[in-house]
């Protein structure tokens, strides 16, 4: 085990799970000194007598061995299964610091708890920061992207750790301040829901592929090798034409034996679950989440696969055009999925009072994480030109981009449709833009029906906006209107 002077550590890390031991060794590459602790110290004695041997790591088995080692102020990281287990966590380090040392929470916490956390440890005179890590296990090790928030007084005291070791777009680092309190995490989830519309995005797009258009797992490969080289560059389509590339032992595609029921962690319906609590339509998101649990009833639609019939789902055309077809209307999707996480990020942080830099957020995602793209720097331009930027699609380059799509995007919804094959991102994708560019809804019955019902009232348009009204729409009500009361 490797030792060392008290107070020697620059920063020291709690949980030696695969992502935590990465970043360990990521900041131990560029030059910085860290100190580990895991509560079952075995795993602190494997680490640095295998992957850490022969480094500068510092191994402790107690809490009061790691405190003692971290130079002042202590700088204290996590990587442990959000939830209870941080704070429990942070009652057993608290006793052994003090003023001004900062803690660190680099789990995918919810927001809210993020919150509470830097409000209780500022309250005691700590400061606290709650950060996203995204990139896996090997942008852990190789270069993640960072997305912290909390306690500003503590981003001087780590910005020169994050930013070494963050991944790097031009030169770049991908890790800035984000805002305060929870607003890193809050980042962070969106970009995890983004990450479920991007793979929602890809999933239907490959079953158009094999089902429709009847393309084995070399031509689907070579589509996606095709689309890489274009505006969809991104790792999310890298890996997929990898994962269509790659043959089992028998020399089949392992792709088709894989059981087609997904699994997901709880982060994409977190950021549903925001949106709803904002009043954001976040369709794009909440459809991959949807679609997740849908595919999660293998047994339910094994059975009705047997009983329910649908049209045949084989395309009649010229292949290679509908395939182009299909690349815009996946790129006009993906354009319609950020522009709504970035309507939710802008309303959370009115209402939590963040300063969000929006472009910077956009260059902290160009490398390091799951969504990294090229397409993120066309966001980062949008907002250098108009930091004010209220909606993307305002922005001159994707509303020419939407606009040049909004033909072939239309053509394959329609003819998914037709073959009876779900898109169910690309399809809420399109009805939000349709949506979102008319001046009219049918909302006005909504209205109408509201105050039948429940005497909601409603506003009317050639009347100023606050002003409420109420219709005695049978001639047996009254004049009593709703308040609290919801139906």
């Amino acid at each position: 085990m490797s030792t060392a002077s008290k107070g020697s550590a620059d920063l020291g890390l709690i949980g030696l799970a695969v992502m935590g031991q990465n970043l360990v060794l990521n900041m131990n590459d560029h030059g910085f000194t860290i100190a580990v602790y895991n509560r079952t110290r075995s795993k602190v004695d494997a680490f640095l007598q295998g992957e850490a041997k022969g480094s500068k790591i510092i191994g402790t088995h107690s809490i009061e061995e790691f405190v003692a080692a971290l130079k002042k102020p202590r700088r204290v990281m996590m990587l442990v299964k959000a939830g209870q287990a941080v704070d429990e966590l942070i009652e057993a380090v608290l006793p052994h610091l003090e003023a001004g040392d900062i803690i660190i929470d680099g789990g995918n916490s919810n927001f809210n708890d993020t919150i509470r956390r830097t409000a209780y440890l500022e309250a005691k005179g700590l400061r606290y920061i709650g950060t996203g890590v995204s990139g896996g296990e090997e942008g852990a090790r190789r270069g993640p992207s960072i997305m912290p928030g909390g306690s500003p007084a503590a981003w001087p005291e780590v910005k020169p750790i994050f930013q070494s070791i963050a991944a790097k777009a031009n030169g770049e680092p991908c890790c800035d301040w984000v805002g305060e309190n929870g607003a890193g995490h809050y980042v962070k989830m969106v970009h995890n829901g983004i990450e479920y519309g991007d793979m929602q995005l890809i999933g239907e797009a490959y079953h158009l592929m094999k089902e429709a258009l009847g393309m084995n797992a070399d031509q689907m490969h070579e589509a996606f090798a095709q689309w890489n080289r274009g505006r969809l560059d991104s790792y999310l389509i890298e890996i997929t034409r990898d994962i269509l590339g790659f043959r089992d032992s028998d020399g089949q595609p392992l792709l088709e034996k894989i059981l087609d029921a997904a699994g997901q962690k709880g982060t994409g319906k977190w950021t549903s679950i925001a949106a709803l609590d904002q009043g954001i339509p976040l369709t794009m998101v909440t459809e991959a989440v949807l679609a997740r649990s849908l595919s999660a009833l293998k047994e339910q639609r094994v059975a009705a696969s047997g009983v329910l019939r649908g049209p045949a789902a084989r395309f009649q055309g010229e292949r290679q055009a509908f395939l182009k077809d299909l690349e815009a209307a996946v790129y006009a999707a993906k354009i319609i999925s950020y522009t709504q996480g970035y309507m939710l990020m802008r309303s959370a942080a009115q209402e939590h009072q963040w300063h969000l830099n929006y472009g910077g957020i956009a260059l902290m995602w160009r490398g390091g994480c799951i969504i990294r793209s090229v397409f993120l720097s066309k966001i980062k331009d949008a907002f250098a030109r108009n930091p004010e930027l209220t909606n993307l699609l305002l922005d001159p380059y994707f509303k020419e981009e939407i606009e040049s799509a909004q033909s072939a995007w239309r053509r394959v919804v329609a003819k998914a449709v037709e073959l009876g094959i779900p898109v169910p991102g690309m399809g809420s994708a399109l009805s939000f833009f349709d949506g979102y560019r008319r001046d009219r809804l049918p909302a006005n019955l909504l209205q109408a029906q509201r105050d039948y019902f429940g005497a909601h009232t409603y506003e009317r348009i050639d009347k100023p906006r606050g002003q409420f009204f109420h219709t005695d729409w049978t001639g047996r009500g009254g004049t009593v209107t709703a308040g609290s009361y919801s139906a």
